[in-house]
């Protein structure tokens, strides 16, 4: 049996031609919009890494596929605590993600790790908001995407 697709569209808009376009590598920005029709007024603005001569101000597809990732973490985990009956008071993630250049010029992720800082209520079970994680990995589309390990070291906390 086949899942229901789903279709997600953006535009993004380069924005760094200083007047010669790409006429020399470092004769252009890498400075671009992401804009979405569903969201007019919101403008994401990115770049490239520093490291490929990018603005260090703006966000770099690196970036966010590492937010991407720890999002549907978020979501997935917040989801599998209501199905577990635990209360989730306070989440952060400080998430890390490590990726390689090679010598032609390419690269990829080699890990992701997560760093989800949760708090839940003194009524619920600190072990079911620990195995949450596990459900929320399983679920999350985008962990379930990527050809790399996608990591969490979690900290529960209960609230007194």
């Amino acid at each position: 049996m086949t899942g229901n697709q789903h279709a997600y569209a953006l535009t993004t808009i380069w924005t760094g031609n200083r007047g010669s376009g790409t006429s020399g590598y470092r004769d252009y920005s890498r400075d671009h919009e992401i804009r979405m029709a569903s969201k007019p007024d919101q403008v994401l603005l990115g770049s490239s890494d520093p490291t490929f001569r990018g603005d260090a101000t703006r966000f770099n597809p690196e970036e966010l596929l590492l937010a991407a990732l720890s999002q549907c973490h978020l979501l997935s985990y917040l989801h599998a605590c209501v199905m577990a009956g635990v209360v989730v008071l306070d989440y952060s993630d400080e998430a890390t993600g490590t990726m390689i250049t090679t010598p032609d010029g390419g690269g990829h992720f080699t890990e992701v790790t997560l760093h989800p800082v949760v708090t839940i209520g003194a009524e619920s079970d600190p072990q079911a908001a620990e195995q949450a994680h596990e459900a929320a990995q399983s679920m999350c589309f985008i962990a379930n995407s990527v050809n790399f390990p996608v990591r969490h070291e979690s900290v529960i906390k209960v609230a007194d």
